[in-house]
């Protein structure tokens, strides 16, 4: 089912989507070579409880895995997504995707980005360019009376236009209500199909680009997905809202 939001619920959404913002900000503001990542962690965590909200990752469960058990995902190079935060150091050269989810008074909002830890390749910078901008490009499509795959081809067309790959396995969803609800926003499609995009709805669009082969893997620890060849993968995120006219970024950083 796909949830059109009143104006009272989009506030909500609003609400949490800012404090996701704040978050992001402030974490991608304490990555540096030798903090750890649960160090990052910490921080986010703390930030998120200083606004009266609560980390909507932690606790959460997918089939055939225990619950997540810390407040962000940090990814670093290989990783895609759902990177667990432990004591592992970051170091110069590698990039880190910050993942954050917030719920307050009943409501979600989601969104990341990926960040430089000190001096990187110009490869790794080019990828963080490309993975940034295609979001972009996707959410220029998020208009009311357009499909969501008209999203996805935009996104798909951008990235491998610049010679990547988007990951096929992983995609967007709507958010709001629940931290994931209909539809999925896939990062390729073919224009044109898809549900409709209709006033009021919100959704995650989040390129999930892999500097080799978009083919992934899951590591042992249950979460963290990787990339299968080893190679570098980038993430950002934003949680749109469809209205009249252009579409609104509610988790502006």
């Amino acid at each position: 089912m796909i949830y059109i939001k009143t104006k009272k619920e989009i506030d909500f959404i609003r609400e949490s989507c800012r404090i996701v913002a704040e978050t992001l900000r402030l974490v991608a503001n304490n990555v540096k070579p030798g903090v750890s990542t649960i160090e990052l962690d910490q921080i986010a965590d703390e930030y998120i409880l200083s606004n009266n909200a609560k980390a909507a990752f932690k606790g959460y469960s997918q089939a055939g895995s225990y619950n997540y058990p810390a407040s962000i995902c940090v990814s670093i190079d290989d990783e895609i997504v759902h990177g667990i935060p432990s004591a592992r150091v970051l170091k110069n050269g590698e990039i880190v995707s910050i993942d954050v989810g917030v719920l307050k008074n009943g409501y979600f909002g989601d969104a990341a980005l990926s960040v430089a830890v000190g001096e990187i390749s110009p490869e790794k910078r080019k990828l963080l360019e490309v993975t940034e901008k295609a979001l972009y490009e996707g959410i220029k499509e998020a208009k009311a009376d357009n499909r969501v795959h008209d999203v996805s081809f935009a996104i798909q067309k951008y990235v491998e236009s610049n010679g990547f790959s988007v990951v096929r396995d992983l995609c967007g969803h709507g958010v709001g209500k629940f931290l994931h609800e209909e539809p999925s926003v896939p990062n390729f499609g073919a224009k044109g199909t898809g549900p409709k995009l209709k006033n009021g709805m919100t959704i995650a669009i989040e390129p999930m680009v892999n500097y080799g082969s978009y083919k992934i893997k899951t590591s042992q620890d249950g979460w963290t997905v990787c990339t299968q060849d080893g190679l570098p993968s980038a993430h950002f995120e934003h949680t749109i809202l469809i209205s009249n006219g252009s579409p609104e970024i509610l988790t502006v950083c």
